[in-house]
């Protein structure tokens, strides 16, 4: 038995399979993931047309290069904040406690995009949300993979199981956010994220008591007084941004590349630190060289699965033929057909990892599958490359979409479980936050490209990206058996 970090004793996470084989606390943390995940998405379906629609629709009118560019940046900022939100679970409140402060963000967040007007419940909103989410999806990740010892073959389904909750918040928050929006508008649109996260917490406080002590540990304490240095650097981080935006430097149709670089840069540091700190082993350290291409794999992948949030909503908006027997679905529902298959095959999925224990392919083989079959998911679109409005089907789409699903779970469950296990035990939570850095920069990168994506190149702008793609798929297979020997012992 386990003592929880508020006295009361938990079965301990390699003999409990309470929750369908796995540890029960797996279900708490599926839970306020799942309702993150539904006010995360939820909003994220409807803000681009926020951005982009004429006022006179509800929207602010921006130009469709300018809100896909918020769309990019604002996701690369979520992922960024991974950052931050690792490091406080590591030097101060430990994962557990993170996931919690981090929830109420959120939720902040929403309320600020439902009751503040314009420009302001935009900026005010999305920061909120951005740093609240990077550090629910840092802490949330620490905190399942600390119900697994290293080498227990249930961590990939577990994670597995875990990415499922997210995708059923995810299916279900586009569906009624976007329901919202065309009934009673964007801010009710908002309103309900905020409703749909308070709900999540309250689960959350519930079950908190069930989780392991490690989930607890702050592994890295900050010494007396250390507050001060990175509290300046935040202040200095807020007036730079204020300064860029002043001068013009900073802008909206500027921000994802903006961010992007600040991403790469801040990628290096750590990779760079985790290299050669002295509190970091031989083994350790080899591992954490046999991550970067599998890093770099990551990046690519993101850039291309999150368009669906830049260059796929622009495609629905005008591509696609939303008309069903005489119903013309809510376009918002779009992002939830992804979604949807995560949930038809994530368990399917897992029962093959687990069925097939060591003779599963090796992670770096999974990285492979995932950016290769991304690569193929852009190729489909070329059948209707240059054809006029709305004459894209929908099953077209959800065809496409099927095989971004494909893509997905070869690489970023099994991702999420490989940041937790690959990294060094001084700096587990960075680790972890490095994962998500290169979903940042993907992100960011999104939101870059789709300046590139119009109507009448469209042909070129997917065969060039997909084929791109899935050229680094076989790279990363080729590199795979030096991969698997670096990783000293992780598959």
């Amino acid at each position: 038995m386990t003592t929880t970090p508020t006295g009361s004793t938990a079965t301990t996470g390699s003999t409990d399979r309470r929750f369908f084989g796995h540890p029960l606390a797996l279900g708490t943390v599926f839970s306020v993931e799942l309702w993150e995940r539904f006010s995360f998405y939820g909003m994220q379906a409807v803000m681009a047309y926020y951005l982009y629609y004429a006022v006179a629709e509800g929207g602010l009118g921006f130009p469709e290069e300018s809100a896909t560019s918020v769309i990019g940046a604002y996701g690369g900022l979520v992922y960024l904040a991974a950052v931050v939100g690792a490091w406080v679970a590591d030097r101060l409140l430990g994962a557990e406690r993170t996931l919690f402060v981090s929830a109420v963000m959120v939720m902040a967040g929403h309320l600020g995009l439902a009751l503040l007007p314009g420009v302001t419940g935009v900026a005010v909103g999305l920061v909120l949300v951005a740093l609240g989410s990077g550090g629910v999806k840092t802490a949330a990740t620490t905190v399942v993979g600390s119900l697994y010892d290293r080498d227990d073959p249930r961590a990939d389904a577990g994670f597995s199981i875990f990415y499922m909750g997210v995708n059923i918040g995810a299916l279900v928050g586009p569906l009624l956010t976007g329901l919202t929006q065309e009934l009673a508008g964007f801010h009710w649109a908002f309103g309900l994220a905020a409703i749909g996260m308070a709900i999540g917490l309250t689960i959350y406080t519930l079950g908190r008591r069930g989780l392991p002590a490690s989930a607890a540990v702050v592994p890295n304490p900050l010494p007396a007084g250390a507050w001060v240095r990175p509290a300046v650097v935040a202040v200095a981080v807020v007036v730079l941004v204020a300064v860029g935006f002043a001068t013009g430097v900073l802008s909206a149709a500027t921000l994802s590349t903006s961010v992007a670089v600040v991403v790469a840069v801040i990628s290096v540091a750590i990779f760079a630190i985790l290299l050669s700190s002295p509190q970091v082993d031989g083994d350790e350290r080899s591992r954490v060289r046999a991550f970067i291409p599998m890093w770099l794999g990551s990046v690519v992948f993101w850039s291309l699965f999150q368009q669906q949030f830049t260059v796929v909503t622009l495609y629905s908006d005008t591509r696609l033929d939303r008309n069903l027997v005489g119903w013309e679905m809510p376009i918002a529902w779009v992002n939830s057909i992804q979604p949807f298959w995560v949930i038809v095959l994530a368990p399917l999925f897992a029962l093959l990892w687990t069925k097939l224990g060591d003779r599963a392919p090796s992670t770096a083989v999974k990285f492979a599958l995932g950016a290769g079959v991304m690569g193929v998911a852009f190729l489909l679109f070329l059948p209707w490359a240059g054809g006029g409005a709305n004459t894209t089907p929908v099953l077209a789409i959800v065809g496409i979409l099927l095989v971004f699903t494909l893509a997905e779970l070869n690489l970023s469950p099994v991702g999420l479980s490989l940041s937790t296990r690959v990294g060094p035990a001084a700096f587990r939570n960075q680790t972890v936050a490095l994962f998500y850095l290169s979903v940042s920069l993907g992100s960011a990168l999104s939101g870059t490209l789709a300046g590139y994506y119009s109507a009448e190149n469209e042909g070129a702008y997917f065969g060039v990206i997909g084929g791109a793609a899935i050229v680094l798929g076989l790279v990363l297979f080729a590199l795979s058996p030096w991969i698997r020997r670096a990783m000293r012992g992780v598959r």
